[in-house]
């Protein structure tokens, strides 16, 4: 059962990839986002509810599985759970302008994954303050901060990629 635990908490093992593992919870994310795109035909509405299902699906596992994570590995939200990159990044990608293809479709994932990546990273207030909820919440809540700063910045990202805001 540990075992089945860990694999969830660390977002199907991305938390055991070397280097950066909540870079590659990011990552795999964001291919869900191209993938959901891609059997939506484009469809905004399919992509975005694709990725709020990976938010309400990963912040219920990790907050349910903080706990566990923190006495498994150690620390305070520790590196290998990356149940709540998913969630943050996932977050980052709902409802961003498409344009019309796989070339806009491409800008909106890579703004959506550098501005998310950015904004983990640095953790503007109030996401580091909420780092210091007690376990899955502290896990979890500054990622969905960061989640909507980059969901926020890559709206404005890819409106002007496009063309469609100057």
């Amino acid at each position: 059962m540990n075992a089945f635990r860990k694999v969830i908490a660390s977002g199907l093992g991305t938390g055991y990839l070397p280097v950066a593992p909540g870079t590659w919870g990011s990552v795999v994310v964001v291919g869900l986002y191209l993938l959901a795109l891609w059997a939506g035909q484009g469809g905004q509405l399919v992509a975005s509810l694709a990725m709020a299902a990976v938010v309400v699906a990963a912040s219920i596992a990790c907050v349910a599985l903080g706990g566990f994570a923190e006495r498994a590995w150690g620390g305070k939200d520790p590196s290998r759970c990356t149940l709540d990159e998913w969630a943050g990044q996932a977050l980052a990608l709902i409802w961003l302008p498409l344009g019309t293809g796989w070339p806009d479709w491409l800008i909106a994932a890579v703004a959506g994954f550098v501005t998310f990546r950015v904004f983990d990273i640095v953790k503007l207030p109030p996401a580091r303050e909420f780092e210091k909820l007690s376990r899955g919440w502290g896990i979890l809540a500054d990622d969905l901060v960061s989640g909507l700063y980059a969901n926020a910045t890559s709206q404005i990202v890819v409106l002007c990629a496009l063309g469609e805001l100057w």
